[in-house]
């Protein structure tokens, strides 16, 4: 799924969408939320979408959050019945390494240009290390204030064996696959020996 939510791609979305903006913001925020969900809607009818937990605070922002009250009726209101698959990384410090890797160079997914070189900085990838977990433990606590359990994948599980994790999910939305598919991806893992490198160098700068 794509980051339509993400905020400082909103501009960029809006106007692939044809929307109009104002200082770094989609000005119909609702007319934004409905051609995301028309954009990406599968030919099945299902609607996928990735938020990060800095996201959410933008969206309710722009959907109209009443203080005080949950957040789970607004989003459905707008988006339609929810079923929330929390994905999240057991090997933290390696997702630190990942992100601090793509700040410094921009290159966060394929199809991205490398703006510069990246260089290892531990304290940079320490302090994220620290907004991850800080990150998981506000997701935990949302999804508990909403009443909502979450089909939870960890990125291992989902490198290991990703036929078994997408069942999992599909199970989860009541959608049945055709027993002879297969997954496929036109991604390609981007971590390579600089992280590990970098990865050995954090957990050793913290006694691990």
């Amino acid at each position: 799924p794509e980051s339509y939510f993400r905020e400082p791609d909103e501009v960029a979305w809006a106007t692939r969408f044809g929307l109009a903006t104002e200082d770094g913001h989609v000005r119909d925020y609702r007319a934004f939320v409905d051609a995301a969900r028309s954009a990406g809607t599968s030919n099945n009818g299902v609607f996928g979408v990735r938020i990060m937990w800095g996201s959410l605070e933008r969206m309710m922002e722009g959907l109209g959050q009443v203080p005080g009250k949950p957040d789970l009726p607004i989003l459905e209101e707008a988006l339609g019945p929810l079923t929330f698959v929390h994905l999240r990384r057991e090997d933290i410090a390696a997702q630190a390494v990942s992100w601090c890797r793509a700040e410094q160079t921009g290159y966060w997914q394929q199809g991205d240009v490398i703006s510069q070189e990246p260089h290892q900085d531990i304290a940079q990838t320490r302090l994220l290390m620290e907004t991850i977990r800080k990150h998981n433990a506000a997701w935990q606590a949302w999804f508990d204030a909403q009443g909502v359990e979450p089909h939870t994948v960890t990125y291992e599980q989902l490198i290991g064996d990703r036929l078994r994790v997408i069942q999992g999910i599909a199970a989860k939305l009541a959608i049945e696959l055709p027993s002879s598919w297969r997954p496929q991806s036109a991604h390609q893992k981007q971590a390579d020996m600089l992280n590990r490198a970098w990865s050995d160098a954090l957990r050793t700068s913290m006694g691990r």
